[in-house]
């Protein structure tokens, strides 16, 4: 179902240690941030969502990991506990709230550690790790987001080629397993369209602080 936008308020936030064990690969963390970058994406898409990432378990380490694409970093991985904590660039406490939440045609797939969907997205997700971007694609990336809300159709100049935004990482992963997120084609892939998919539900609200 669509997630509210009111879903902040509505969900009493739980400390991490009470939703651990609800937490399954794949899930979507669906974030409401007060920094700069993050108040431009929630500015140009009229909602509360500036950040996407996905978690996965990495049962070796006993560790619930992040992946997500941050725009002074790139494509990166980070553990749960540091994700809820801090921000990419190091703020803390981190400047927000996080709403953990699942796609339903992922879960029906079977999304689990060892499954055939998640090593798929799992594989699509590291590839890209360690891509870095450059002050200019950067500045690339702003431009689009501003285009998306005044110009609607995407410059062919300015579309995603390997420096997304969180949210375009994040669909190309269940592109992977065949999942389409639901958008309006115009501009880009944002963290509001995850709220609007019809598909993705609010698990739990993540006590950040």
């Amino acid at each position: 179902m669509t997630i509210a936008n009111d879903v902040l308020k509505t969900l009493k936030p739980e400390p991490l240690a009470a939703i651990t064990r609800r937490i399954r690969d794949g899930d979507i963390l669906l974030c409401s941030a007060t920094d700069p970058f993050s108040r431009l994406i929630r500015w140009s898409t009229s909602s509360p969502w500036s950040h996407i990432a996905l978690a996965y378990r990495w049962p070796d380490v006993d560790r619930i990991m992040v992946f997500e694409a941050v725009q002074q970093l790139g494509v990166r991985t980070t553990t749960l506990d540091r994700f809820i904590s801090q921000s990419s660039t190091g703020q803390k406490p981190f400047p927000g709230q996080i709403i953990l939440a699942r796609h339903e045609d992922y879960a029906d797939q079977g999304g689990k550690a060892g499954g055939a969907a998640m090593k798929r997205l799992a594989d699509f997700a590291v590839d890209k790790f360690g891509d870095r971007f450059a002050p200019g694609e950067i500045a690339k990336i702003a431009l689009r987001i501003i285009a998306g809300r005044f110009v609607g159709t995407m410059p062919k100049s300015l579309r995603a080629q390997d420096e997304f935004i969180c949210s375009e990482y994040a669909a190309g992963c269940f592109e992977a397993v065949g999942i389409h997120i639901q958008w309006d084609g115009r501009g880009f892939i944002a963290p509001a369209d995850f709220g609007l998919d019809p598909k993705i539900k609010a698990i739990a609200q993540i006590k950040t602080h």
